[in-house]
């Protein structure tokens, strides 16, 4: 093994254990008041749910808005596809034991692999695809799409690092999909 690569492999290492300790430091900390809320904005999030509402409220408010709020669903169907379909079959990592904490979780522990985080990926798709389209929404949508990735830690289900992982895939696919929106999409939806 090469002095790079053996600094690479301890440096993942160190990366793991620093992710485990962030997820203990949130689970050892009572706060049953934001227990209860966070659970509802993760519950709220579950199949997009709480996406699919905002973009039917954004497709209401103006034409502009609603071509923001297509790109935006398109962009966080690419991404669950992409999670769900193919970043979930690589690694296999286990979701958080739920013993030794002083919360309880409010939701139901996925069946599926803890990394990457798929409500994060499709929260981050979502605002930052939508953002892009109606620019005074951007801040609030992003805050929210906050919110839901960290709701996934707090309420155990999730690492820190899925949540990380999650939102650059989320956020990376929804740039992607704004950009293609304003090169291709002007003919067929206009922005404006």
């Amino acid at each position: 093994m090469t002095r790079g690569s053996e600094r690479l492999r301890q440096a993942g290492h160190e990366l793991v254990e620093l992710d485990r300790a962030v997820h203990a430091a949130v689970h050892s900390t009572p706060t049953p008041q934001i227990d209860h809320a966070l659970a509802r904005v993760s519950r709220a999030a579950d199949r997009s749910l709480l996406w699919m509402g905002i973009a039917t409220a954004m497709s209401l408010s103006g034409r502009r808005r609603r071509r923001a709020a297509v790109v935006g669903m398109a962009a966080l169907g690419a991404t669950s596809a992409t999670v769900n379909l193919v970043v979930k079959q690589g690694p296999k990592r286990g979701r958080p034991s739920i013993e030794g904490t002083v919360r309880t979780h409010g939701v139901s522990m996925p069946a599926s692999h803890s990394w990457p985080s798929g409500h994060s990926a499709s929260a981050f798709a979502f605002s930052t695809a939508a953002g892009a389209g109606a620019p005074e929404l951007d801040t609030a949508l992003r805050l929210a799409a906050t919110v839901v990735a960290y709701s996934r830690v707090h309420t155990g289900v999730h690492y820190p690092g899925d949540v990380i992982a999650g939102a650059v895939i989320g956020a990376g696919i929804g740039s992607l999909a704004h950009h293609l929106a304003r090169r291709v999409g002007p003919r067929f939806m206009p922005y404006g």
